[in-house]
Parts: structure tokens; C-alpha cells; sequence
């Protein structure tokens, strides 16, 4: 018996399910955020957030208090120990993805380079 505790690779903070699960009562109907990653971007790398009805075959399902994130196996290249989170700042609100895999991110914090 092991005394590690596995952690997801990829986690969602309570503020970032309280904001989705808001999202998603508003939608009216069933959905889960994607998160996912794509070329692009002033740093290489962006963040993209989508809704979806499913998840894919390949995708890590994250559930945190009643909400689910999905993410595709590419984009977890990208994203393993990264946090979602919500931030409510002067400059707006907004989801934020704090990742240790990325070496530097533009100002807005929606793209990144590795």
C-alpha cells in the first residue's frame, strides 16, 4: 500500500468550478468546459475555452464540485500540473491557467511559449 497520494494533472480551483457551473446554468443545459491549447498567439501557445456537450474518447474528465473540464490528450502535453482558475481584477475577470510548463506568456496571460 502506498502512502502517495495521485494527483490529477491537471487541476480546477473553486472559484473556476463556481464561475463554469454558472456558465453552464446559463447555457440551460448540460455542459462541460474544454480546455485545450492550440499554435498560436503572440508567445506560440494559446488557450482556448469551449463548451461541450461530450467529452472524446481521449479526453481527461476533471470534476470538481458538480462541474466537469474536459481536456484532449494533446492539449495535457502542454498542461500536466497546470491549475484553472478565476480571477476577478481590476483590468476584468477572467479564467486563468497558472502552468509550470510554460517558460514565459504574453501580458493578457492567454498565450505561452515552453
Amino acid at each position: 500500500m502506498s502512502d502517495m497520494i495521485e494527483t490529477a494533472p491537471v487541476s480546477v480551483t473553486a472559484r473556476a468550478a463556481k464561475q463554469i457551473a454558472k456558465i453552464v446554468a446559463a447555457e440551460g443545459s448540460p455542459k462541460m468546459l474544454r480546455l485545450s491549447v492550440s499554435g498560436g498567439g503572440c508567445s506560440g501557445f494559446q488557450y482556448h475555452f469551449d463548451l461541450e456537450d461530450k467529452a472524446a474518447d481521449d479526453d481527461l474528465v476533471i470534476e470538481r464540485d458538480g462541474i466537469k473540464v474536459l481536456v484532449d490528450s494533446m492539449s495535457l502535453e502542454f498542461l500536466d500540473g497546470a491549475e484553472l482558475d478565476y480571477v476577478d481584477e481590476l483590468i476584468g475577470a477572467a479564467f486563468k491557467v497558472n502552468n509550470p510548463n510554460a517558460k514565459s506568456s504574453c501580458g493578457c496571460g492567454t498565450s505561452f511559449s515552453v
